[in-house]
């Protein structure tokens, strides 16, 4: 099913795809948030941009976010002032808050309706054993300079026994906004979509994209597609994962409370409201697991409805959707130069579920770095840094897990009869040697594909929800047909015939 966001701004724009080779100064890959604003501040500086995108404008990641725009990311700035210091932590925190700023700015400067709302952001605990974490995590953030708020033993909706409040938050209409870049780039210049890049090499001083439906030959590069499509030299799969949440829409004629929630520690929720119909709905998140765990049945979206009806016990689901977000080892984004020996291509990437206000700020230091301007905030998220290589036992873990799933493919696995497959259901089985990954659909069609990720060759799990094939190694997926749909794979499976 769509997201609210993606339901309710259907056809908006008129995009063209590529159709002949171009040459421009920077490419951008990707039209998802992160892209977009990269893509509008370059704009408004004079650049020449070229903008590709595989699908259309924040149909994946970005158009499936919960749309809070916030610096609370979490129990996450005493964190940061333990493992990095305080003035680390201060700038981190001042970031955000100017990437809350800036967003505000662009709305009001480009007149865009997008549903802006200024709200405070809680997070709270129902468990007297956290309110100890949230009091340090108070002063913590009363030391950077925020005036946080500790609340306690109040009832707005979830009965909070403690809590931290940040005031000035907001929240928003995501795919609003980006249709609302959109419009202010294509005065300028150009965003192609349907337009999937399949390569990126050097070109002498410049790089060469290539995409199935021509080339383009650009001065700097931004790797704007979630999860880095270009594996070498940055290395990205083993210091990042992708991690999949869960969010319901419900409609209800209880009191809905101001404000955006989450909670302290999991099974972690999250709670917003929103605008449907001209009614205020509920928006509940959570329910998180690793991408690429096998998944049999609807228990994540179950478990969000059982919230819900607690909360509301009046409630109507409307919309039901999921996302993937990555994350680095050390939980910091990476934003800026892609790898120490490529000049002029950008990445911004592992946003850690906070992609609102971290879209912002990558696109801000990215395009500074292309202009040639210094940003003050550029050192606090380099991806070159070497600590998260530090994290030895993450990376021992990523690395095992990333062998391990590519020897499946050397082993047997047990057989399925294709005759036992339920009907919408899919099944990995050995035929003639070879593991194929069988789908039956709800009509008893069989469709087989090579259940192997075409990225790194990682052996892919049955997703029953979505009706995907999923990589338990980086986060990669395929519809039930074989096509890719998620990065960083970009080729199709192979198929089989049965």
């Amino acid at each position: 099913m769509n997201s609210l966001w993606i339901e309710t701004t259907k056809n908006q724009l008129h995009l063209k795809t590529l159709t002949q080779n171009l040459e421009t100064e920077v490419c951008i890959i990707g039209a998802g948030l992160f892209g977009l604003t990269t893509a509008y501040y370059l704009t408004k500086q004079g650049k020449k941009v070229v903008v590709i995108e595989k699908d259309d404008i924040g149909e994946k990641v970005s158009g499936n976010t919960t749309g809070k725009i916030t610096s609370q990311h979490g129990l996450f700035y005493s964190h940061l002032i333990d493992d990095y210091g305080i003035n680390y932590a201060q700038k981190y925190l001042e970031v955000n808050e100017k990437a809350i700023q800036n967003i505000k700015e662009i709305i009001d400067t480009e007149q865009i309706e997008c549903d802006f709302e200024e709200q405070s952001a809680y997070v709270f605990t129902t468990n007297h054993d956290e309110v100890l974490e949230i009091e340090k995590e108070v002063d913590a953030v009363n030391k950077l300079g925020k005036k946080a708020k500790l609340i306690s033993n109040v009832d707005k909706p979830f009965k909070m026994t403690a809590g931290i409040e940040f005031d000035n938050q907001a929240q928003f209409h995501p795919r609003k906004y980006m249709i609302g870049l959109a419009n202010v780039i294509l005065k300028d210049n150009q965003i192609y979509n349907y337009t999937t890049a399949t390569d990126v090499q050097k070109y002498g001083e410049k790089f060469l994209i290539t995409t199935d439906r021509g080339n383009v030959l650009a001065d700097s590069v931004v790797l704007a597609t979630h999860y880095p499509i270009v594996n070498f030299p940055g290395f990205y799969f083993i210091k990042m994962y992708q991690s999949t949440s869960y969010i319901i829409a419900i409609e209800t004629n209880s009191k809905i409370p101001e404000g955006m929630y989450i909670t302290a520690k999991e099974p972690v929720y999250s709670f917003r409201s929103a605008k449907y119909n001209n009614k205020n709905i509920v928006l509940i998140g959570g329910s998180e697991h690793k991408t690429g765990e096998a998944i049999a049945d609807n228990s994540h979206y179950t478990e969000l409805e059982k919230k819900a009806k607690e909360l509301y016990p009046d409630c109507k689901v409307l919309f039901r959707w999921n996302t993937r977000d990555c994350i680095s080892l050390d939980k910091i984004p990476y934003i800026g130069e892609f790898s120490n020996l490529y000049n002029n291509m950008y990445v911004g990437t592992g946003f850690k579920k906070w992609g609102m206000t971290f879209s912002n700020i990558a696109g801000k230091i990215v395009s500074d770095k292309i202009l040639g301007k210094q940003n003050e905030y550029e050192d606090l998220f380099t991806p070159t840094r070497l600590k998260p290589i530090k994290n030895r036992w993450e990376v021992k873990n990523m690395l095992k897990e990333t062998v391990d799933s590519i020897a499946l493919n050397k082993f047997k696995i047990d057989p399925s009869s294709v005759s036992e497959i339920e009907n919408d259901n899919a099944s990995i089985m050995k035929i003639d040697g070879e593991n194929i990954g069988v789908y039956k659909d709800k009509n008893g069609k069989l469709y087989a594909v090579s259940p192997v990720c075409t990225h790194l060759g990682c052996l892919l799990t049955w997703n029953n929800i979505d009706k995907t094939w999923d990589c338990p190694c980086h986060g990669s997926r395929f519809d039930y047909t074989g096509r890719n749909i998620y990065e960083p794979a970009i080729k199709d499976l192979n198929v089989k015939n049965l």
